[in-house]
């Protein structure tokens, strides 16, 4: 799998017909790389929401009104890493930190399961315990542990590991592996992720598709990015075969690097999601709480998303990402709460079966559609 090459005139960009570029995506043509650009440029209110419902009517033909739903056990707030958005990086000393027993995300895992998730997320920073040679086989023991217990998909967001952990973490189970480079603008990711190696990084996800994962991938944006950097991003997660992408507002943290005062809009999230549905036409695209809780869900999936990710039950001790405490206290990231938004839409809640029926078809090599 090769990645695109750009020319450094890459961003001067012609006038394109919005029409046009709608109708091929609809009839499965996605749009290139500077019509990309061109679409996240998009500023007026019915040019944005054209491109919101052809995304949307692109999901829906290949997956019908079905949404996906993701549990989120955030089982260790502590890290080695220096990233300079994360509100858990190891230089921050406002943090809460914490690292849940087996027992506990055992306990968290089944309460996820039975309450009607599709997936089992199990998510950590980079934490000395569970890496190195004592520490990698603790992390794979608590995969098996999980797979083993719960009847459900399983992710892993662990960070950079060496290729026979993630061998054995495949053996164990596990079916998806998460492992975000924020961004592919090279000198972006330096200033982002201080001290990591863009390279290494892109070549974790690459060894667990050939080890037989499927792979999510995913971009940070207002953190310095331009359009242009946003499209390649799309088109860079496309070349790759990434079979879920996604983006995120960044969210300033107390005690990081980035911390501002002031505060994200989403309209640059939307764009994102609706554009990488028509570039990335059969892929899962997850529509996060973490940034506006359920308040901004709808948006989100009207945006062309059809994943639902980081459901936490309000009584496990766990912490989000974006904004660690949004919507858990008071029980608005759980099941009822989403299939109650999800119904008012007129979407539903994909049964487990047909989840694991869409990660069957990757592995074979089939569409969704």
């Amino acid at each position: 799998m090769n990645p695109l090459t750009l020319s450094e005139d890459r961003w001067s960009t012609p006038p394109f017909e919005l029409d046009d570029i709608l109708d091929r995506a609809l009839a499965g043509e996605g749009p290139n790389l500077r019509e990309t650009a061109f679409l996240l440029g998009l500023t007026q209110r019915q040019d944005l929401d054209r491109l919101y419902d052809t995304a949307s009517k692109v999901r829906e033909i290949h997956f019908s009104n079905e949404i996906f739903l993701y549990g989120f056990v955030y089982f260790s707030t502590y890290c080695k890493n220096r990233c300079a958005f994360c509100y858990y990086n190891c230089k921050n000393s406002v943090s809460p930190r914490y690292r849940k027993s087996p027992e506990e995300v055992l306990a968290i895992s089944t309460m996820l399961e039975r309450s009607g998730v599709h997936l089992i997320d199990l998510t950590m920073g980079e934490d000395p315990y569970y890496h190195g040679p004592v520490g990698w086989q603790r992390l794979v023991d608590l995969a098996s542990k999980v797979h083993d217990t719960v009847g459900l998909p399983l992710m892993i967001s662990p960070g950079v590991l060496p290729d026979r952990v993630l061998f054995d973490l495949t053996k164990a189970g596990v079916d998806w592996y998460a492992c975000y480079q924020e961004t592919y603008n090279r000198q972006l990711f330096r200033s982002l992720r201080v001290g990591q190696d863009f390279d290494v990084r892109l070549d974790q996800r690459l060894s667990a598709a050939r080890l037989g994962m499927l792979v999510e991938d995913g971009m940070l944006l207002n953190v310095g990015e331009s359009i242009g950097d946003r499209a390649y991003a799309i088109h860079q997660m496309k070349a790759y075969n990434m079979h879920q992408v996604r983006a995120m507002t960044f969210v300033p943290q107390v005690g990081t690097p980035l911390f501002r005062e002031d505060r994200p809009t989403i309209e640059d999230e939307l764009k994102m999601i609706s554009v990488m549905r028509l570039v990335c036409q059969d892929r899962l695209i997850p529509a996060s709480l973490d940034v506006e809780g359920t308040d901004g869900l709808k948006a989100r999936i009207a945006a062309g998303a059809n994943v639902v990710t980081s459901i936490i039950p309000p009584e496990g001790g766990l912490a989000g990402v974006a904004q660690h405490d949004l919507d858990i206290g008071n029980g608005r990231r759980t099941v009822p709460a989403v299939t109650r938004i999800l119904e008012t839409m007129d979407m539903e809640v994909a049964s487990i079966s047909h989840y694991k029926d869409y990660i069957q078809k990757w592995r074979e090599g089939r569409a969704v559609g």
